[in-house]
């Protein structure tokens, strides 16, 4: 029987490198994100490559009503799912959070209360299955807030907390959660941003978040190099990393 794989968000770069592997394996596919027009052109590109069936609905994460109903069609459509991937988010300008509440709020209310809601609905569908695995990308910035992104930070460091107490919860039903941690992505809601050797293409961490969802537990740090900068990272004194620029 063909792996069937759910993924919300599905037009991030992330996402997509992702179902493109599943694809090439003959997998059946769910796709979920807001732009239909996108939605439709991927879902093309994953049949071409292999994917055994594609289907797509239309979900605006910040819409926390139509959560529920959007997921009882993803899963009547093929009885369930053997893993989801949780892949939406947006990088807020920050200092736009900092001179207006509204868009600090905006900001968090995609990043991590939407997260929130719409795995408050997600979390009981797989617990009933019994099985499966549930990945969840946050990201290291989570782990210490930083000047130029503790907005971004701060709604990473709650769906990272969230996907810990899922693990914890979801763990004796059978189902695995993964909290996924890519460091630099080169996609195009970094395209502004100066690129570097600590960078990777979506296809480098797709790779990763595969091999996760397949097989993976806790937390995963694509690259595997993420895991050694944050410790360092966090292991420095408060004192001396105020005076820091990182």
């Amino acid at each position: 029987m063909s792996e069937r794989l759910l993924v919300i968000g599905a037009t991030s770069a992330i996402a997509h490198a992702v179902s493109r592997r599943h694809a090439a394996r003959g997998a059946r596919l769910v796709l979920l994100a807001r732009d239909a027009g996108r939605l439709d052109a991927n879902a093309a590109d994953l049949r071409v490559r292999g994917a055994a069936e594609v289907r797509t609905f239309v979900l605006d994460a910040l819409q926390i009503d139509a959560h529920d109903a959007v997921l009882a069609q993803a899963f009547a459509a093929f009885a369930g799912f053997d893993a989801a991937l949780v892949a939406y988010g947006s990088l807020p300008d920050q200092a736009a959070c900092e001179a207006s509440v509204e868009q600090a709020l905006r900001a968090f209310d995609l990043d991590a209360r939407s997260v929130l809601a719409l795995l408050t609905v997600l979390a009981p569908r797989f617990e009933r299955q019994g099985r499966g695995a549930i990945g969840i990308i946050s990201s290291p910035a989570g782990e210490r807030g930083r000047a130029s992104n503790y907005v971004y930070g701060a709604a990473k460091a709650a769906v990272s907390a969230l996907a810990s107490g899922l693990r914890h919860r979801l763990a004796r039903h059978g189902v695995r959660v993964l909290t996924l941690l890519p460091g630099f992505v080169d996609t195009p809601m970094t395209a502004g941003f100066t690129k570097g050797p600590l960078w990777a293409t979506p296809e480098r961490v797709a790779q990763d978040i595969d091999v996760a969802l397949t097989r993976g537990f806790g937390r995963v740090y694509t690259p595997w190099f993420w895991r050694w900068i944050m410790l360092i990272v966090r292991l420095v004194p408060e004192r001396l990393f105020v005076r820091t620029r990182l």
